[in-house]
């Protein structure tokens, strides 16, 4: 799986704005059910900001210039993830190796929804699917793949809901390195201070820092919200 980095100098993003912690106590009543599959994502009314953590090689030039070098594979397939706390859990907060340079990539919705629209679920699924043998000639030819991972909270514990994962490949991956990119940002600075709070118990703190998430209107034909809402 492919990550990758934006650094200081690189273009102004959407303003990070705080969300809730999501294992802090509180006394008010509690927060409404999660669906089982949602889309939480910082987006404005054009574009929408996903992850990625690549090696300094290819993250830091990528957040330098706001864009992908061409030393970045896009014949390759790439995973972006728009939830923060879940690139989190994938990078380890950036300590990884060749994932140390976490990058914010702003990117238009557009795109996005195109392959939302136009991708396929990673595994089968009995009821979006007519069969196995339909699911796999759907995913050999999709660009673009959904998977739905766990949510995770401040201290990377698993959620009892999923988040999504959207590997793009092929049409969708040139596009996203080379039409869709508005702005790439490296945020590692932002992943080293929330994991310094957490580890020093400043739930409140870290979570006051956390990417205003808020939950993505999906594309009709979205792969894994056909049947769950």
């Amino acid at each position: 799986m492919t990550t990758s980095s934006a650094g200081p100098s690189g273009p102004t993003g959407p303003v990070l704005a705080p969300r809730d912690p999501v294992d802090a106590a509180t006394d008010g009543p509690a927060p409404p059910a999660e669906p089982q599959r949602r889309i939480r994502a910082l987006y404005t009314e054009r574009t929408v900001t996903v992850y990625q953590a690549y090696s300094p090689a290819l993250g830091l030039p990528a957040a330098r210039d706001g864009r992908f070098p061409a030393a970045w594979k896009r014949e390759r397939m790439t995973w972006i993830k728009p939830s923060f706390l879940w690139m989190m859990y994938r990078c380890g907060w950036g300590a990884k190796a060749d994932q140390e340079t976490v990058l914010a990539v702003e990117i238009e919705r557009e795109g996005f929804d195109w392959a939302l629209r136009n991708a396929c679920l990673s595994h089968y699924d009995a009821g979006e699917h007519a069969d196995r043998a339909a699911w796999q000639r759907e995913l050999k030819g999709a660009p673009a793949r959904v998977q739905w991972d766990p949510e995770r909270d401040l201290g990377l514990r698993a959620l009892p809901y999923r988040s999504l994962q959207l590997g793009l490949s092929g049409e969708a991956s040139r596009r996203y390195a080379d039409e869709w990119t508005v702005a790439i940002r490296d945020v590692t600075p932002l992943a080293r201070e929330v994991h310094a709070r957490v580890r020093a118990g400043e739930t409140a703190a870290a979570a006051a820092l956390l990417p205003g998430e808020r939950p993505y209107p999906a594309p009709e034909g979205t792969p894994g919200l056909r049947r769950v809402s």
